[in-house]
């Protein structure tokens, strides 16, 4: 297992990263689902403990108010328990709507939109005893065991140190008015909440560096299947190879069974090479037939030469057709007047040729 991990040196291909996307498999941490949670919780309760102390006060007033004038049944710690309870869930329900949109939003931020469950599968393997065992104590369990450890070590140090460092102040709430107690206690728990958030954040933003480094990692490749998948998503490179020189030779031979049939083929003389057809009457405009450059424009020029079309040497118009017009397209207007030049030549070489003939 050591020398498999060795070999694999290659970061993880993009269809590589998709299957394990598929599966469930993606760079997570759950601990800063809980922190931005924590958080986000945090900031409601600033936001709302004034309304909360007044909520407070006035539900125990109430009730404290109504001992020795209500009437005690088998019913009354019903009742009682029914009122803690409404007063209770109005009080969390924020909370917990709170939480599940930070948690949402962390979800997606680290993820984006996700769906899969071929984590929900049950796999057999899962179920092996030896393999769970060896889960137990991989590597990645011992880090879990050492995050654990060093969220409590952490948090925990934070807590005690505000607690001592305000234990005087918390001594003097005692001499309050109750709703002096009821804010200051508040405020406090609120401040130790507030200072254990932020720790928590800051040990989740770790593990989430950790969980994309460990990911990453998990995802790597040796080169073998590197080519492997290659192969399976390109194709074989020598099959490929073979493919783009069959299509150059069709490509090709398309291209020079246009020029016998060109009007004139113009040159720049020897590196560019574009056949122009033009049939007055049956065309609203001369196109371009073939065009190639080196050895192809070489090719066109004999091939044109063989079958007795005229090559006309004109650097400008064949450096722009090449350059601006595909095959199979007609000119641009703004070459017309040079291309009519160009015909003109080449039917005024023709009628001489035929009055020759004559």
């Amino acid at each position: 297992m050591a020398g498999s991990a060795q070999d694999k040196t290659e970061q993880a291909t993009p269809r590589r990263i998709q299957e394990a996307r598929r599966k469930g498999q993606v760079a997570r941490s759950t601990d800063l689902n809980g922190a931005l949670c924590l958080l986000a919780m945090v900031a409601l309760s600033y936001a709302s403990k004034d309304q909360f102390i007044v909520d407070l006060q006035r539900y125990l007033a109430g009730y404290f108010s109504q001992v020795g004038h209500f009437y005690v049944s088998e019913r009354s710690p019903v009742v009682a328990l029914n009122d803690a309870a409404r007063f209770a869930l109005k009080l969390l329900v924020p909370f917990f709507g709170v939480a599940l949109l930070a948690a949402m939003a962390s979800n997606l931020a680290q993820v984006g939109f996700l769906f899969s469950t071929e984590a929900l599968r049950l796999k057999g393997e899962n179920l092996n005893p030896l393999n769970g065992l060896k889960r137990m104590f991989s590597t990645r369990s011992l880090v879990e065991l050492a995050k654990s450890v060093l969220k409590v070590v952490i948090i925990g140090g934070v807590t005690y140190y505000l607690i001592r460092t305000n234990l005087e102040v918390l001594l003097l709430v005692l001499n309050r008015t109750p709703g002096g107690i009821y804010r200051d206690v508040l405020n406090f728990i609120l401040k130790v909440a507030l200072w254990g958030a932020l720790a928590y954040l800051v040990l989740a933003l770790l593990d989430y560096m950790y969980q994309r480094y460990d990911y990453k990692k998990n995802l790597m490749m040796s080169k073998q299947k590197v080519k492997e998948e290659f192969k399976q998503t390109e194709g074989d490179p020598h099959v490929k190879s073979k493919q783009k020189e069959i299509f150059r030779s069709m490509s090709l031979n398309k291209i020079i069974s246009e020029v016998p049939e060109a009007t004139v083929v113009v040159t720049n003389p020897t590196r560019l090479a574009v056949a122009l057809q033009y049939r007055k009457g049956e065309m609203p405009a001369p196109r371009v037939t073939a065009k190639g450059a080196g050895r192809l424009a070489a090719k066109i020029r004999n091939v044109a030469r063989e079958n007795k079309v005229p090559v006309i040497e004109d650097q400008e118009l064949a450096r722009f057709l090449y350059r601006n017009v595909e095959v199979d397209r007609e000119i641009p207007l703004e070459v017309y007047q040079a291309v009519a030049e160009v015909l003109a030549l080449v039917y005024r070489l023709k009628a001489k040729e035929n009055y020759r003939r004559i």
